[in-house]
């Protein structure tokens, strides 16, 4: 059974850069009208809400700090009151910072656990209040190397290893009319700072497959699980083989 987006209304968080982007897009070009949220990307969720537009769908943009729980709070009700409604809930955005036990300060713990785990449980929660009885679906954007025990980005590491307990345990509770998936990224794009050739070297070093993937790459695969209505508490592992 394959469902057919045109005429859904998604939220992608973190939608205006990077793999939020290219989902943005790609929604965009399946029929779906969006809302795409930005922390401090205002800029380029203008460009990446135009490119949208494009293909003939309604988007609107909205602002919030989702370290802020009262910010986040206000999304849900933002894309109601814009779109009338909201189908589909990718929660994209997530901060990334490095430390091991000793070195990561209670400021990022707080912080990581607030973006990266918070406020999708809490974006979950109203979403599914607002959906009624209409069916829905989430699509989580986690981590695959939570299946690899490490030492470095400790608190990024826990906050990806609960989105994936959050995506089945939310498989179970809210279905039928609600599926609930993942995809855990592996060597995708190079960390802000670095260029192509560090994704490509670590690729060489560390993937099986010799070569690392890319954001549209995500993107086709948010969209297989959101049109493959016979999957829920899936979590698709795209890194190469990386994490085997």
């Amino acid at each position: 059974m394959t469902a057919d987006l045109r005429g859904k209304v998604a939220l992608v968080t973190g939608g205006a850069v990077r793999v939020g982007r290219a989902i943005s897009l790609a929604l965009a070009a399946a029929g779906c009208d969006l809302l795409i949220h930005y922390g401090r990307s205002a800029t380029p969720a203008g460009e990446t809400a135009t490119a949208a537009r494009a293909f003939g769908v309604n988007v609107h943009t909205h602002q919030a700090n989702l370290a802020d729980a009262a910010e986040t709070a206000g999304i849900i009700p933002a894309g109601v009151a814009a779109l009338g409604h909201i189908d589909i809930l990718i929660n994209n955005a997530a901060i990334f910072l490095d430390g091991g036990l000793a070195d990561t300060t209670l400021t990022m713990w707080q912080t990581q656990m607030a973006i990266n785990l918070q406020a999708p449980f809490l974006l979950s929660q109203a979403f599914v209040q607002q959906l009624g009885t209409r069916p829905g679906q989430i699509i989580n954007i986690s981590d695959a190397r939570i299946t690899r025990p490490g030492a470095d980005h400790f608190a990024y590491r826990l906050t990806k290893t609960a989105l994936v307990a959050m995506t089945e345990g939310l498989a179970l509770e809210l279905a039928p009319h609600v599926r609930v998936n993942a995809v855990a990224l592996g060597a995708i794009l190079p960390p802000p700072g670095e260029d192509e050739r560090y994704i490509q070297a670590l690729a060489q070093q560390r993937v099986p497959l010799r070569r690392p993937g890319n954001a549209q790459l995500v993107a086709e695969n948010v969209l297989h699980l959101l049109r493959q209505e016979f999957l829920t508490g899936v979590t698709i592992r795209l890194d190469g083989g990386e994490f085997l």
